[in-house]
């Protein structure tokens, strides 16, 4: 008997056919997500977290500057993340050589210590102890003692120019500006760094009329951190410590930055690694919560109660630089301050909400104008910064 042979063959669609296909898929996929919207009903995970937890934040240094604790409350999951500040409390700090320092309540929640009777010291630990009162009730909070490390000084602060925009035709191009630190430690004992910083700058505003020159300044929000113990030599070398964008006026007159470097030990260094990535994520059930980073405070009383932050002690070297350069592309906050030019009115009969900038006055026949305009910030810098020049400010280049 002869076997049947069968020939493959190939099936050949048509592009009209292939696009119908492809159509009823899309269409088919369509109504699969539509009738499954229609049955999502909203997910609120159960949190076994406390209500409320007791909040610290604290530094001791080296340097010749009160210290502040600032305690206050956590809210419970899913309420807005307001500060709730805990008052009335008893705050000391304790040395190995049995010594107690008082920290007096100077606003709610911030407790800070004399700084003609105390100055931490390099190789000393330190203990935070805290007495809460609620109620009739005196709860006792305190740290793990902690020593003091020191640290070495910053090497050196620089910047580079950071191009954002290339010119094109008629409109310039954007530049932005990005700090560099190195540092180093020839002993290498210090491994674990931190640093935060502060940051000033001058404005001015377009039109000569009183309070037209101020200073801003604001403080860094951000965990900068860098560990070395892997390396052969305790070195850190272009790290980048602020970038400074274009849509700011912080570079468009003189600008400065003071760093400060903190010396940590690895427990310190885990915590802000942890703190770091937390507010890096954004957001989920698989991310960190708080009650779980664990810090160095906790509840004498009820060591199962949580405590949130850390209770930091560390040497403090600092550096300044200033930027005074040509950046590309700086925003301008006054650029449209001018509403209007009027003329031939009483300033005085001007609406409240109308402020005058400039007066160009001329003999007659001419009349005197004004231009005017309806942004209150356009006249008074001091709505952003204060006109008092800070002491450390130096003369323009």
């Amino acid at each position: 008997m002869n076997k049947l042979k069968y020939a493959p063959c190939n099936i050949i669609l048509l592009p009209e056919t292939k696009k119908a296909i492809l159509n009823l898929v899309k269409a088919s996929f369509l109504i699969l997500i539509l009738g499954l919207t229609n049955c999502v009903t909203p997910f609120i995970p159960e949190i076994t977290e406390q209500k409320k937890l007791l909040v610290v934040q604290g530094l001791i240094t080296d340097q010749d500057e009160p210290y502040t604790i600032k305690l206050s409350e956590s809210l419970p999951f899913g309420q807005a993340t307001e500060i709730v500040p805990v008052g009335n409390c008893s705050v000391t700090v304790s040395d190995d050589l049995g010594n107690y320092y008082n920290f007096n309540e100077t606003q709610p929640g911030f407790y800070t210590s004399d700084s003609a009777s105390f100055r931490g010291e390099t190789g000393r630990t330190y203990t935070l102890h805290i007495i809460r009162t609620t109620g009739s009730k005196n709860i006792h909070y305190e740290s793990y003692p902690v020593q003091m490390k020191p640290v070495p000084p910053v090497d050196s602060m620089y910047y580079e120019k950071v191009r954002l925009k290339e010119r094109s035709g008629f409109f310039p191009g954007e530049e932005g500006c990005q700090v560099y630190l190195d540092t180093h430690d020839p002993a290498n004992s210090c491994r674990y760094y931190r640093w935060d910083f502060t940051e000033t700058w001058k404005i001015r505003l377009n039109f000569d009329i009183p309070n037209h020159i101020c200073w801003i300044t604001d403080t860094s929000n951000a965990i900068f951190i860098k560990n070395t113990s892997a390396l052969d030599e305790d070195r850190v070398t272009r790290f980048p410590i602020h970038f400074i964008s274009n849509l700011t006026d912080r570079l468009a007159l003189r600008y400065s930055i003071l760093v400060n470097q903190y010396s940590m030990s690895g427990d310190e260094y885990t915590y802000w690694q942890s703190v770091q990535n937390l507010t890096t994520q954004t957001g989920g059930l698989s991310d960190i919560i708080p009650a779980s980073i664990q810090g160095n405070i906790y509840c004498s009383d009820n060591p199962s109660e949580s405590v949130l932050g850390y209770f930091s002690v560390s040497a403090k070297k600092s550096r300044r630089l200033y930027i005074q350069d040509d950046f590309e592309g700086i925003f301008n906050p006054y650029a449209d301050c001018v509403t209007d030019t009027v003329g031939s009115v009483d300033p005085g009969e001007l609406n409240v909400s109308v402020w005058i900038l400039l007066t160009h006055k001329c003999a007659m026949p001419c009349a005197t104008t004004y231009e005017i305009t309806t942004n209150r910030e356009c006249t008074d810098c001091t709505f952003r910064g204060t006109t008092t020049k800070p002491s450390f400010w130096t003369d323009e280049k």
